[in-house]
């Protein structure tokens, strides 16, 4: 066949379709014209997908011919290809793999695929699968395309002519998931082509006018289809509305069904507008209102005839809906169409403001009103409708008297339970006895009107009287002397555990158990005997006197029995503190230096002040002597205060007291305190400040962790704090630590403290340190010890004006620096050979001459000798020879070795060995510090007592 055959072949196929499907319908005429395209490609299949919605254009299936269209769909890319298409309205041809089912394995076929174009962007696409890798001719092409513009043409034409037309398809594209959940709440959706006249419902949609989606084409031609005649004209008019004015479309209407039955439908949509703003089509959602409309006929009977008022007003505050005691309180029974406002008994300003308010909020609001027809309360409750507003009316009148008598009732408990709790929190805080009588004295005898209140504890088989306030004199010697099980109203409180309230001098004359007790000549008139008792522990009684006859009400009954509970657990608590505050003094005394020591580099004083109730912390204080007169001074807080911070101070002073004994540098001795402390646990965090003072060079190392600065007071007087960030606290850090180095003159003074000190919930940091700083402004050298403990003194009392309120423990040490004097100290370089020996005796002889130690001249120089003899052995250069004269005769040998010189048990048949043995029976003490520049070994030996003359 030629070409112009073959081109005759497909003009002569349009021109049946046209004459063919001239009476079919749309969906028809896609099906036919699919069965051409296939047959003429000699295809496997083909499909047509109508394009989505504006903005998504997502390509839903229309019909199918040849293979399923769930087997087209799974292939290759035939939907890529789609929506390519149809995206750019372009043909376009790609091959694609299709599975053979029957062998399992794969093959080739081609997809080829043309535009249905229309006015803007293409309405659909056609396409058809081919097997193998054969693209089609080009006649085969020409005729796709002649094919999709007859049928865009065919379908703007029907749907011009023969008004509005249904295409169903299943969406095998869209979200499974949301299509369920549509499903669900029965909401469908719906797509009218405003320029073809096409209407698309959904799944959901068809099944809510009963028609099945398989046959969908067949059952919906027309508007008049589906919709009931009497509604139509609104449909009309509605829609047009919505695309002149290009607003939301909404309406309910009554749907008719092919089973012949009506549901009602309430359908809601918008525009979409073009390029050029012109309405292109209306997409919306459509749900089933029968129930709900049935339902509110229903409820508009119910509420004619409920027991409260209620009524609805539109925009224009006109009555549309009355129910029967709305009539009432409104004083008319014909009420439809009127304006609320115009009623006498609705012209109400409060509740004309709360309307209009609502009306504008478009918020539900609720509030009491007393209305004038019948003098009572209601409760008004108005809510915000689309047409209006709806008001409901409760008449609360009883309700609002209970409340009112509940309300009294309740302040009144409520102020019984706020004495109650008052009492509770000050017992709480009472420590001691007389503190527990004093609360009960201020805040339960004057609400009661009672005039005297005694404690009497039990103590073996008698009763001891603990404190009294107002009570005769009389009846406390009775108390005082009285056997705790003697027949009376006091032991039967003692035996049951219950109290006794006696209301007159008379009652108690009675007969029976108590009676002709000894309070019968007292000039009280009345008692509550209330039980002192804690669990397992009955502790004694409480009684409660007045001067005249009381009659005790249960409320008072009541309310006196809870207050012995207090008391009773008050007393308990002050025991518990007597003795825990009496061991807590006992351990702060332990744990805290019991005199500071006066020594030649300096003397010192200190205070300490514990926080809370218990009068132990963790804040400590002291002064470490270390070699060649060499002080430390130690100030440390462990956080918190209580016995269990004091016994971590104990073991931390305890710890620095060693660590400061094996002569290390401060940061080196902070660090290993660091591990102590992390070993501690993690709830665990010291501030601590150590300093080593040298009285020979003035100099002064410290290292701060955490701790706050301390302050140095100059000779001449000026203050100076030290102004550098501290380390973290010991807990948290990290090694190695800043040393600082200071130099002080004579008589400088050393002030360490806690922040317990300086800071306060009325005071911070910087303002107690301000503080601080004027206090010791001005103080001039020459301060005796006496002068440093009357400082300290002034110093804390200055600070901290209410001792027995501060709430963190607090501690202050100050100290007073001395310089060795010059002659006192002798320093020589030694060579680095054997015969430093001898110049080491030899400048030993002649200091001590000078030194008129005569008496220490054979012993320094054996242990000069032999210290250096010991140098030259194991250890390296450059070595000195230095010696102080302080309380003891200190004699150092300095070299340049890290090495540490130990003590070794040497065999009777060793030549050597045996020097530091002798170096330690000749002195008091020994030891090895570290320098800069390597290690000094120290002895130290006692100088002669003077002669007596």
């Amino acid at each position: 066949m030629n070409r112009s055959s073959v081109a005759a072949s497909g003009e002569e196929r349009l021109n049946v379709l046209t004459s063919v499907c001239a009476g079919l319908s749309d969906i028809e005429v896609l099906e036919y014209g699919l069965d051409q395209a296939v047959a003429d490609l000699h295809a496997l299949g083909g499909m047509i997908h109508w394009a989505g919605p504006v903005g998504s254009r997502e390509p839903r299936l229309v019909t199918a011919s040849g293979l399923p269209p769930s087997v087209m769909e799974m292939w290759g890319v035939t939907r890529e290809v789609i929506v390519r298409v149809l995206r750019d309205g372009t043909p376009a041809c790609a091959p694609i793999t299709r599975p053979t089912f029957q062998t399992g394995r794969t093959g080739l076929a081609t997809v080829t695929a043309v535009p249905l174009r229309g006015p803007g962007p293409p309405l659909g696409v056609l396409s058809v699968l081919q097997d193998g890798d054969t693209e089609p001719t080009a006649e085969q092409r020409a005729f796709l395309e002649s094919l999709a513009v007859w049928l865009t043409k065919r379908l703007a034409r029907t749907g011009a002519n023969s008004g509005l037309k249904v295409l169903w398809w299943p969406e095998r594209f869209a979200d499974s998931g949301l299509r369920k959940a549509l499903k669900e709440v029965k909401i469908g959706s719906w797509d009218w082509d405003i320029r073809t006249g096409e209407l698309r419902w959904d799944e959901p949609a068809l099944n809510m006018l009963g028609i099945d989606p398989a046959t969908a084409p067949h059952h919906i031609d027309t508007w008049s289809n589906i919709v009931h005649p009497k509604d139509l004209p609104r449909i009309m008019a509605a829609t047009e509305e919505a695309i002149r004015t290009r607003s939301v479309y909404e309406i309910e209407y009554r749907a008719r069904r092919p089973d012949g039955t009506t549901g009602w439908m309430h359908a809601r949509g918008h525009p979409v507008l073009d390029e050029q703003g012109e309405p292109l089509r209306m997409v919306g959602t459509v749900w089933d209102t029968t129930e709900s409309r049935v339902a509110r006929e229903s409820a508009g009977r119910a509420l004619r005839d409920m027991s409260d008022a209620f009524l609805a007003v539109d925009g224009d505050w006109r009555i549309v809906f009355v129910n029967l005691v709305a009539e009432r309180l409104l004083g008319d029974d014909d009420l439809l169409g009127r304006v609320l406002w115009e009623l006498t008994a609705a012209h109400q300003p409060e509740l004309q403001a709360m309307c209009r308010q609502v009306a504008t909020e478009r918020v539900p609001a609720s509030f009491d009103i007393r209305w004038p027809t019948d003098d009572r309360w209601y409760h008004v409750r108005l809510v915000p409708v689309p047409d209006g507003l709806t008001l409901y009316l409760a008449d609360v009148t009883e309700k609002r008297i209970q409340d009112e008598q509940r309300e009294a009732a309740e302040h009144a408990a409520a102020e019984r339970a706020a004495r109650i709790q008052e009492l509770t929190r000050t017992l709480g805080d009472a420590v001691t006895l007389r503190d527990v009588m004093q609360v009960i004295a201020e805040q339960v005898l004057p609400p009661f009107g009672a005039s005297g209140l005694a404690v009497l504890t039990r103590e073996g088989d008698h009763l001891h009287l603990a404190d009294s306030i107002g009570s005769p004199t009389d009846i406390l010697g009775e108390f005082q002397s009285r056997a705790a099980l003697v027949p009376s109203a006091y032991a039967d409180v003692l035996r049951s555990h219950v109290p006794v309230f006696i209301t007159s001098t008379a009652e108690q004359r009675r007969p029976g158990p108590g009676g002709a007790d000894r309070t019968a000549g007292s000039r009280m008139d009345s008692w509550a005997i209330l039980p002192l008792r804690v669990p397992d522990q009955p502790m004694g009684y409480c009684v409660i006197s007045f001067d005249r006859p009381h009659q005790f009400t249960s409320e008072e009954r009541t309310l006196l029995t809870a207050l012995s509970g207090l008391i009773a657990q008050a007393l308990a608590r002050a025991r518990m503190y007597d003795l825990e505050h009496t061991r807590a003094q006992e351990l702060q005394r332990h744990l805290l230096p019991r005199a500071l020591p006066s020594l030649p580099g300096l003397t010192a004083a200190a205070r300490y002040l514990p926080g809370g109730t218990v009068a132990v912390g963790g804040d400590w204080y002291d002064i470490i002597p270390l070699s060649a007169d060499r002080v430390a001074l130690v100030i440390g807080d462990v956080m918190g205060h209580g016995l269990t911070e004091a016994a971590t101070m104990g073991r931390l002073r305890t710890a620095v007291r060693t660590l400061a004994d094996l002569e290390l540098p401060p940061g080196e001795l902070l660090a290993h305190l660091n591990d102590l402390v992390s070993d501690l646990g993690d709830d665990f965090y010291v501030t601590c400040l150590y300093a080593v003072y040298d009285p020979t060079s003035g100099e002064c190392s410290l290292v701060s962790a955490g701790h706050p600065p301390p302050a140095f007071v100059h000779p001449d007087g000026t203050v100076r704090v030290l102004d550098v960030a501290p380390d973290p606290p010991l807990g948290a850090a990290a090694p190695p630590l800043t040393t600082h180095e200071l130099h002080l003159p004579e008589d400088s003074l050393l002030v360490f403290y806690t922040d317990g000190l300086i800071e306060s919930s009325t005071r911070d940091i910087d303002s107690g340190l301000a503080e601080l700083t004027r206090l010791l402004t001005g103080l001039r050298r020459g301060l005796s010890d006496s002068d440093l403990d009357r400082l300290c003194e002034s110093v804390t009392e200055a600070m901290l004006p209410t001792r027995q309120q501060i709430p963190d423990d607090a501690a202050l040490l100050i100290a007073r620096t001395h310089r060795l004097a010059a002659e006192d100290v002798a320093s020589w370089p030694l060579p680095d050979n054997p015969i430093a020996a001898r110049e080491a005796r030899e400048h030993v002889r002649d200091q001590l001459a000078v030194w008129q130690l005569d008496d220490l001249v054979m012993t320094t120089e054996l242990v000069a000798s032999e210290l250096v003899g010991n140098v030259i052995r194991h250890a390296k250069g450059p070595l000195r020879l230095r010696l102080l004269r302080s309380r003891t005769l200190i004699c150092e040998v300095a070299d340049g070795s890290l090495t540490t010189p130990r003590i070794r048990r040497a065999a009777e048949t060793d030549e050597g060995g045996r020097g530091l043995q002798l170096v330690a029976a000749l002195s008091q003490r020994w030891g090895t510090r570290f320098t800069v520049d390597g290690k000094c070994i120290w002895a130290e030996q006692a100088l002669p007592a003077p002669d007596a003359a």
